[in-house]
């Protein structure tokens, strides 16, 4: 009874001394209010940023002015826009329904029936037709296997870079030499793995649909090396092909220039 008498008493001097201390203190406050808490942060929602929007597929690739130099040209990698893995497929898709491919096939398999080339196909329209069939073939497969399935797996670029420089025989030099070199996806120039694969694999698929004296050994040897000396020849026709629009554009009568005016041609094809 004494041992309880005791704890009450004290339990009630304790109180009688908190009290006395001031309330504005903030041990008196957490002390005298042990179940007040702070309300809880409000929630806010994680922000989103905006999704970037894409770049456009830069296709091709702007002439370069042998007036500026070289710096023209992107060959440092700050200045190089690659070509992603979508652009390259988009390339492809392109040149495959362009109407130049069809146009050039026709006039390749013209040219080829009237000197006589793959005999075996016989002549008239049907062996046009074959003709037609087996260009096309050579060109879509060839595409596919270059420019987008080997580019795409060695991180090259695809498009033709103008030189920038000055004088027919440099820029000349260049472009044929362009079957040798071309760009990474970090604009710097590197061996062309992929022209010369995708070659090497197009010049063999062509013995499944070639006629059987075409499917040899030294038949496959000299179309490789035909494919390579005529796209160092296209490459050559790429160089100049700016000068020669210039030219045109310089020396063409005014009613050809006002046609022309009316005509919805993209900018970058405008000479």
């Amino acid at each position: 009874m004494l041992l309880a008498v005791a704890v009450t008493t004290a339990q009630v001097t304790a109180w009688a001394q908190l009290s006395e201390i001031p309330a504005d203190t903030e041990t008196a406050r957490n002390f005298t209010m042990p179940f007040e808490s702070s309300p809880p942060a409000m929630l806010t929602q994680p922000v989103t940023p905006s999704p970037t929007p894409s770049l456009p597929c830069q296709m091709k690739t702007p002439p370069a002015s042998p007036m500026v130099g070289p710096g023209n040209i992107p060959d440092a990698p700050s200045a190089y826009i690659p070509l992603s893995r979508h652009c390259k497929f988009t390339l492809v898709l392109r040149q495959t329904y362009s109407p130049y491919t069809f146009a050039s096939a026709a006039f390749d398999s013209t040219w080829g029936q009237l000197w006589g080339q793959w005999p075996q196909y016989g002549g008239g329209m049907q062996g046009w037709g074959k003709r037609m069939g087996a260009t096309l073939a050579d060109v879509e497969s060839r595409r596919f296997i270059q420019n987008f399935v080997l580019a795409s797996l060695l991180h090259e670029d695809p498009r033709y870079f103008y030189s920038g420089k000055s004088g027919l025989v440099p820029r000349a030099w260049y472009a044929a030499t362009r079957v040798l070199v071309t760009r990474d996806d970090y604009g710097r120039d590197v061996f062309n793995q992929s022209e010369f694969l995708g070659v090497s694999l197009t010049s063999a698929l062509q013995n499944a649909y070639y006629p059987r004296p075409d499917r040899t050994f030294d038949g496959t040897l000299n179309r490789l090396v035909e494919t390579l000396s005529g796209d160092a020849t296209t490459n050559i026709l790429h160089e100049f092909t700016p000068d020669l629009k210039r030219l045109f554009h310089k020396r063409c009568p005014q009613g050809i220039q006002r046609f022309e005016a009316r005509i919805p041609i993209p900018e970058n094809v405008k000479p």
